[in-house]
């Protein structure tokens, strides 16, 4: 296929340059996983604090990432590329020169920020790069592809360093891939911004970032506290009023961060949906099998991220088997098979046993990775497809947003119910037993059952604590499995829904859209009459 007239040159190069810090983006967000026993050693957070150096990343970058992709807009693709490059270099020296949890969470946070630069301007230049719509598809699925390969391959190269240096080389990795891909950007990487930027919505970024990080910390919180716990309380009833300020606040900003008339086009609002919630499920389960992996089947970190890579490997297949449907403007059929996939993978790992060993997580994660390979590139192209060029940056923002959104909630859904009902179920397992009251104490909290993290118990109550502790792990396990199999299995009915309904067109509105106040607002609806 000929390129366009007007295709900007070295544009493979470019892309090449584009994927390499999108991969490093996802590697961050979980290259750590695999790190927690071994930074728990060294560090001793307790499990709020891990959920928090797991989860901030995540959360950051979602709760930053509209705001970023107007700055993105603004000051430049390559530009904002560049200096989030740059800023998660600075950050990573943070983490990795820590002496204290709160430092790692910091750095965590921090890399997030940098990556909220990152996300965008890459997808944003993508878009760019490629007019032609049968090229610009293919390189937006490899983008879904590569994006959602980094961060499954994270626990990977995480467990090869911390085996071979140590957690701390999670975050020096960055150093050297952050330069050459600054380097090259400059080289490579031409400039784009948009004709006519908006204003940066700061009270909207504000607002949003907020009421997310009050959700998240309730969310993590609770298994310590109590869910009913007055802190708790306080942080779900100020996240809920935080988050409504936010939608109030759009619909009256003159230049807003989400122009909620995009959301009633059909395409993005499903689109972003899925992604969402297929991150939800399968982020969150990445963190538990990683825990998984190392605490009940004995894997060392190397060992645990090598038994991973089903997961990335099926992703990748998933996403190229999603082109022939893409080319067929067909994203609705691959978002509705892809989720029906990842629901029934949910229900291979709810009937993990203790004694199921590897091959039923082998399983899970071929059949996941495949659907959710399917619900990333379609999903992505369903909601940059419905966005015209010159919005690519606030289209990129709303694909990231809630991919990083529903990822950072997964991780603390999942953790929060894993640490819940893994204590609980440990304390009713060791209640009429051997153990010793503190040593069952020490361990709840902690539902990662590794050899190291219960040294301490005396040797005739060790072998006791480790079985129930494991067995405890698995049936939580269950439940964390259960609850994301119930949230993609609701996706996968609304998905099926909207792919039985006829397109809208033009000709079956009854009348003319409602007046629209604000250039953002104005923009967003003549994007939905032009592409309903």
């Amino acid at each position: 296929m000929s390129a366009a007239p007007d295709a900007p040159p070295h544009r493979g190069a470019a892309t090449v340059v584009l994927c390499l810090g999108l991969f490093v983006l996802g590697l961050d967000l979980t290259i750590l996983n695999v790190a927690i026993p071994d930074l728990q050693a060294d560090l001793s957070p307790p499990m709020a604090q891990v959920q928090w150096i797991v989860d901030g990343y995540a959360l950051v970058l979602g709760g930053t990432v509209l705001a970023a992709g107007a700055v993105t807009d603004r000051m430049g693709r390559r530009r904002a590329f560049v200096l989030g490059l740059a800023v998660c270099g600075a950050t990573s020296v943070l983490g990795a020169t820590a002496t204290d949890p709160g430092h790692v969470v910091a750095a965590r946070g921090g890399m997030g920020a940098g990556a909220a630069l990152i996300m965008p301007a890459t997808l944003s230049v993508i878009t760019h790069l490629y007019p032609e719509p049968a090229l610009r598809r293919r390189a937006i699925a490899i983008w879904a592809a590569v994006g959602s390969a980094g961060g499954l391959t994270g626990p990977v190269l995480g467990g090869w360093l911390v085996e071979h240096f140590s957690w701390r080389a999670g975050f020096w990795i960055n150093l050297p891939v952050a330069a050459v891909a600054i380097t090259l950007a400059f080289w490579l990487v031409p400039e784009s911004r948009a004709p006519n930027p908006d204003r940066i919505d700061l009270i909207g970024a504000a607002l949003s970032s907020l009421g997310l990080l009050a959700l998240v910390w309730g969310i993590i919180e609770a298994p310590t506290r109590g869910w009913a716990s007055p802190p708790v309380l306080a942080a779900f009833t100020g996240s809920l009023l935080l988050l409504t300020a936010f939608l109030g606040w759009q619909q009256r900003c003159r230049a807003p961060m989400l122009p909620l008339p995009l959301l009633r086009e059909s395409r993005i609002a499903a689109g972003a949906t899925a992604l969402a919630l297929m991150s939800f499920a399968l982020f969150g389960a990445l963190f538990v099998i990683t825990l998984y992996l190392q605490g009940v089947l004995g894997f060392t970190p190397w060992e645990a991220g090598l038994h991973t890579l089903p997961l990335p490997g099926a992703l990748g297949i998933g996403a190229l088997t999603a082109l022939p449907l893409l080319a067929r403007r067909d994203e609705r059929v691959a978002i509705a098979l892809g989720l029906a996939l990842v629901t029934v993978a949910f229900a291979v790992l709810a009937g993990t046993g203790t004694a199921s060993g590897y091959p039923r997580l082998a399983v899970f994660q071929l059949i996941a990775g495949f659907g959710a390979g399917l619900v990333a590139a379609a999903g992505t192209e369903s909601v940059m497809g419905a966005v015209p060029p010159d919005r690519a940056g606030l289209g990129s923002a709303i694909n990231d947003a809630t991919r990083q959104v529903g990822s950072s909630l997964g991780v603390a859904v999942q953790g929060s119910l894993l640490t819940t009902f893994s204590s609980s179920r440990l304390h009713a397992l060791t209640a009429h037993g051997n153990v010793p009251a503190e040593a069952v104490r020490a361990l709840t909290g902690n539902p990662s059952p590794t050899a190291s993290a219960i040294a301490g118990v005396p040797a005739a109550g060790r072998l006791e604590l480790l079985t129930a502790a494991r067995r405890s792990f698995v049936d939580a396990m269950a439940v964390t499995a259960t609850t994301a199999g119930a949230v993609t299995l609701a996706a996968t009915v609304g998905a099926a829904y909207w792919l039985l309904r006829p397109p809208t067109t033009r000709k079956h509105r009854s009348g003319p859209p409602g007046p629209v106040t604000g250039r953002r607002f104005a923009t967003a609806a003549r994007i939905v009459r032009e592409h309903e």
